[in-house]
């Protein structure tokens, strides 16, 4: 980087969305959005939208490398943001390369997509959580996600939460945050900050909308962001929910497809974007 330049670096590595509102694409107005510049590094191309994934073409390993080793060659990277990576090949190879790397690593451990369309082979949650969990600053899983990493039922209140997030901090990041958009709980949806010493509650009330695509994406990478521009985890965690907050609430202001529309990442750049309150409705 430039001694004249304080704008960071930042790189997601993760699959492509043809439809625009997850994956590299969200991860990448994300970055924008807050101010980071953003690289990136593809590890599939999705056939998507806002109703469905079609198709799936997945990137070789020796050429997911071949992308790390010339960014980072020519990069300076302090925080990367991993999303879709497909399979255990993938997430082993990610892992051994970022192993040997400085930088503040934000995992979300992508398995579905909105349209319930499988992202992570079975055989691929194992090696996540083995190699390349402990490596993290912060994992982002919502249920779900959380419960096949861990290999046990969604937890069906706070108090269970806070156990899972627990859970999820003994196998080795420095910080969870476990999303609870999926608790049956209709007026709000509560995530889980959990370091090892602070547990967080962060509640916020959710917002009636449809528009809801990319939000685990859009979330965690805002975190890589705020990482990157020198935040604390915990307070990265709630600066960008501040963010994926705005992000939704203006959602609705956007016509992008038939099915589930994205957030809008830039509603507090455009003109004429105005949010209607805050939310916190990550997949």
């Amino acid at each position: 980087m430039s001694q004249l330049s304080n704008i960071p670096n930042a790189l997601t590595i993760a699959g492509s969305d043809s439809g625009g509102g997850a994956g590299i694409q969200a991860d990448l107005k994300t970055f924008s959005a807050l101010g980071v510049y953003g690289a990136s590094v593809i590890t599939a191309l999705t056939a998507q939208n806002t109703s469905e994934v079609r198709a799936i073409e997945r990137v070789p390993v020796p050429f997911i490398l071949t992308q790390l080793e010339t960014v980072f060659d020519d990069l300076s990277i302090p925080a990367v943001k991993t999303g879709m990576l497909g399979d255990a090949e993938v997430v082993r190879a990610v892992a051994d390369f970022l192993r040997k790397k400085s930088v503040r690593l934000v995992v979300d451990p992508v398995m579905l997509s909105k349209s319930g369309d499988a992202l992570l082979r079975a055989d691929a949650v194992e090696a996540l959580v083995s190699q390349l969990v402990p490596l993290a600053t912060i994992i982002t899983p919502n249920l779900p996600e959380a419960a096949a990493m861990l290999g046990c039922d969604e937890p069906a209140d706070i108090e269970g939460m806070k156990a899972m997030a627990q859970a999820l901090k003994a196998l080795g990041p420095e910080a969870v945050l476990l999303k609870g958009g999926h608790l049956a709980d209709e007026a709000q949806s509560p995530d889980i900050f959990f370091d090892g010493e602070q547990c967080l509650s962060l509640h916020s009330p959710r917002i009636p909308t449809h528009n809801t695509h990319g939000t685990g994406c859009t979330l965690a990478s805002a975190i890589a962001a705020r990482l990157a521009l020198g935040d604390a985890p915990a307070e990265a965690v709630q600066q960008a929910k501040t963010y994926i907050s705005g992000a939704i609430a203006a959602a609705d202001l956007l016509d992008v497809g038939h099915g589930h529309g994205p957030v809008h990442h830039f509603h507090s750049l455009w003109p004429g974007v105005s949010s209607r309150g805050s939310h916190n409705n990550e997949n």
